[in-house]
C-alpha cells in the first residue's frame, strides 16, 4: 500500500476527476464513447447516490457496532468491525479517486477517521495515485504497491527474509504475513519523511495517530472495546481481509494493458470491495464511479478479455484453491523499466518479437 516514492509525484487530476474522458479505453467506438457520456449525465451518476448510501452505511454500521460492543460481545465485535473497516477502505479508495464531490477536501473529510487503524488517508492516497502509473506498473522501486523486488534486493535478502517474500505471493502468506509488509513500509515512509523534513507526509501522520489515540481511549472507556483488540484485532484483521482483493491483482507482463486482473467475483466481495476486483476497468478508467465499473464490464466483457491477455479469474476461490500455500509468481520481478509494448505501436513490436521468437 505504502512503499518507495516513484520518480515523480502525481496531482491525481487525471485520476480523481469523476469524467470518463480522463481515461476513456483506447478500444471504444464512437457510439460506446457517446453510451458511457450519457451514462454521467443520469441522476445517479451526476448525485452519486449509491456512494453516499456506503458512507452512511459504513459510518452508521462500525458506530453501532462498537457502542454496542457489550451487549453483541467482544468476538463478534471485532469480527464485525474488521469487515466494516475493510469496507471503509474501498470507501477510501472511492474517496481518493474524486467520489462522492467533485471537492477533494469534502471528500477526504470522509476518510480522515482511523477506522481502519494503520494508514492516514492522505499518505495512502497520494501512494495509490502513484500506483497508477500503468507504464510503470508492479515495478519494484516505481510501483508502490508492487509485491515483487528487484534481483538486487533479492540477493541481499536473507533466507527469512527470501522465505517471507515467497510466502507472501501465495493466497494464505498474503492474507497472514501480507498486512506486515504494508504496515513495515507505511512505517519506514514515515521515519523518512522525517529525517527529509517531507513536513507535508508528517502532519497526516501527527493527524492520524492523535485521531486514533483518541478514537482507542474513547472504545475502550465507552464501548468497552480494549485498544490492544481495536489496534491488532480489528486493523489486522481488516488489513488481512482486504489482502484478499489485493492478490494476484496485478502481475508482470509485458503489454501494461495485461498486467490488470478481471475477477468475476460474487456479490458480497464486490460490494465489500466496491467493484475494484473490475480491476481492469478501473485502471483503463479511474475517474468512473464504483457502481458503473460493473456495467461497464458487462457491455464489454469480451473486448476487456481480449485487452489484458485473458487475465480473468472466476473469484477469489480460484486464486485461493490454485494458490493457497503455491505462490502465483516469483517474488522477483521479470524485468524494470517501461517496457517497448507500452507505447503507441506496442501491439505491432509485440507482434515483431512474437515471429522473431
Amino acid at each position: 500500500m505504502v512503499g518507495t516514492r516513484g520518480p515523480r509525484r502525481y496531482d491525481g487530476a487525471s485520476l480523481i476527476a469523476p469524467d470518463p474522458k480522463s481515461a476513456m479505453p483506447r478500444y471504444l467506438d464512437d457510439a460506446q464513447r457517446q453510451e458511457l457520456q450519457a451514462q454521467r449525465s443520469t441522476w445517479r451518476w451526476r448525485c452519486e447516490w449509491p456512494t453516499w448510501t456506503v458512507i452512511v452505511a459504513v459510518y452508521g454500521g462500525w458506530f453501532g457496532v462498537a457502542l454496542n460492543a457489550r451487549t453483541l460481545g467482544l468476538a463478534p465485535t471485532i469480527i464485525l468491525l474488521a469487515v466494516l473497516s475493510c469496507w471503509y477502505m474501498s470507501l477510501q479508495h472511492e474517496l481518493m479517486h474524486g467520489h462522492p464531490t467533485r471537492w477533494p477536501l469534502v471528500n477526504m473529510l470522509f476518510g480522515l477517521a482511523p477506522l481502519a487503524v494503520w494508514f492516514p488517508y492522505a499518505v495512502y492516497r497520494d501512494s495509490h495515485l502513484r500506483h497508477h502509473d500503468d507504464a510503470h506498473l508492479t515495478e519494484p522501486g516505481r510501483d508502490p504497491e508492487s509485491y515483487y523486488v528487484t534481483p538486487e534486493q533479492w540477493a541481499n535478502a536473507g533466507a527469512v527474509l527470501r522465505a517471507a517474500l515467497a510466502a507472501r505471493n501465495t493466497f494464505v502468506g498474503r492474507v497472514l504475513i501480507g498486512p506486515w509488509f504494508a504496515i513495515a513500509a507505511s512505517w519506514r515512509e514515515a521515519v523518512q519523511a522525517v529525517a527529509e523534513r517531507r513536513w507535508g507526509i508528517v502532519a497526516s501522520w501527527v493527524v492520524h495517530v492523535a485521531a486514533l489515540v483518541a478514537l482507542a481511549q474513547s472504545l475502550e472507556a465507552r464501548c468497552g472495546i480494549p485498544w490492544r483488540a481495536f489496534v491488532f484485532g480489528v486493523g489486522y484483521a481488516s488489513l488481512a481481509l482486504a489482502s484478499v482483493r489485493s492478490f494476484q491483482e496485478h502481475r508482470a507482463a509485458e503489454r501494461a494493458r495485461e498486467r490488470t486482473v478481471v475477477n468475476e467475483a460474487a456479490w458480497p466481495w464486490r460490494l465489500l470491495f466496491l467493484n475494484n476486483n473490475y480491476h481492469a476497468v478501473h485502471h483503463d478508467l479511474p475517474g468512473v464511479p464504483w457502481f458503473a465499473l460493473g456495467d461497464i464490464y458487462a457491455r464489454r466483457r469480451d473486448a476487456y478479455r481480449a485487452s489484458n491477455g485473458g487475465f480473468v479469474v472466476r473469484g477469489y476461490g480460484e486464486w485461493a484453491s490454485r494458490h493457497a500455500l503455491t505462490q502465483a509468481a516469483d517474488a522477483v520481478h521479470p524485468f524494470t523499466g517501461p517496457r517497448e509494448m507500452d507505447g503507441p505501436n506496442g501491439e505491432l513490436a509485440l507482434a515483431r518479437r512474437r515471429l522473431a521468437g
